[in-house]
C-alpha cells in the first residue's frame, strides 16, 4: 500500500472520529442550554465544519510524514462553548468535557461488536478496526488533564472554584507541555497500555 494512500485511509478514519468526538460535545452543550455550537453551524456530523487548518490539516500531515507512515494524529477545531448559558457551567462543564471521549468509546464498543458477530470482507474489518483503535487512542488521549484537552475541563469542573481558576492559568502552555512529554516519551508509556486496556474490556477480536 503506497504511503499516499495509507494516509488517506488513516486520515479519513481520524477525521470521521474527531467530527464524532466534536459534535457531541456541541450536542452535550446543547443539551444543557448553549446553542453557541447550533448557531455556529458546528452541531453536525459534516466534518467540514471541524476542520482547523493547522489541527486537522497540517498537523496530521507532518506526523504522518516525520513518522514514515506509522503514525497520524491531529484535532479538530473546537466546538465553541458560552458557559455563562448553561444551566449549572461548573457542573455541566465536567459532562460537556467527557461528552466527546464518551461519543469515541461508545462508536469503538460498537465497531468492536460488528467485527466480533459479524463476517466482513478483509477490507471492511481492516477499516473497522482501525476506525476502532483511532476512536479509543482519540478518546483516553483527550481526557489526560492536560489543558485544553476535555480531561482538563473534568477536572476544572471538579476542583473547587480558586483551584479551578488556578489550574485553567496553564492552558496557554499546554501545547508546550503536552510536546514536551511527547517527546519525553511518557505517552508511549501511559498512553498506550491504557488504550491496550480499554480494547482489551471492550472484547475486540485479536
Amino acid at each position: 500500500m503506497s504511503l499516499i494512500v495509507s494516509f488517506a485511509i488513516s486520515y479519513g478514519l481520524l477525521l470521521m472520529a474527531m467530527t464524532v468526538h466534536e459534535f457531541a460535545h456541541g450536542l452535550m452543550a446543547f443539551k444543557l442550554g448553549d446553542s453557541t455550537a447550533r448557531l455556529s453551524g458546528r452541531l453536525t456530523l459534516n466534518p467540514l465544519a471541524h476542520i482547523d487548518p493547522f489541527w486537522t490539516l497540517i498537523l496530521p500531515l507532518v506526523l504522518f510524514v516525520s513518522s514514515a507512515g506509522h503514525f497520524v494524529f491531529g484535532a479538530a477545531k473546537p466546538v465553541p462553548v458560552n458557559y455563562w448559558a448553561l444551566k449549572n457551567p461548573k457542573r455541566d462543564l465536567i459532562w460537556i468535557g467527557l461528552a466527546g471521549p464518551f461519543a469515541n468509546f461508545i462508536l469503538a464498543f460498537v465497531l468492536v461488536q460488528v467485527l466480533k458477530f459479524f463476517l466482513l470482507p478483509a477490507t471492511i474489518s481492516y477499516l473497522f478496526f482501525n476506525l476502532m483503535m483511532i476512536n479509543v487512542v482519540l478518546a483516553v488521549f483527550n481526557l489526560i488533564p492536560i489543558p485544553p484537552l476535555d480531561g482538563s475541563k473534568v477536572l476544572m469542573g471538579i476542583l473547587p472554584k480558586q483551584l479551578a481558576q488556578q489550574y485553567s492559568a496553564f492552558e496557554r502552555f499546554g501545547f508546550i507541555i503536552l510536546c514536551i512529554l511527547i517527546g519525553l516519551g511518557v505517552f508511549d508509556r501511559i498512553l498506550w497500555p491504557l488504550v491496550g486496556l480499554v480494547i482489551r474490556m471492550m472484547g475486540a477480536p485479536a
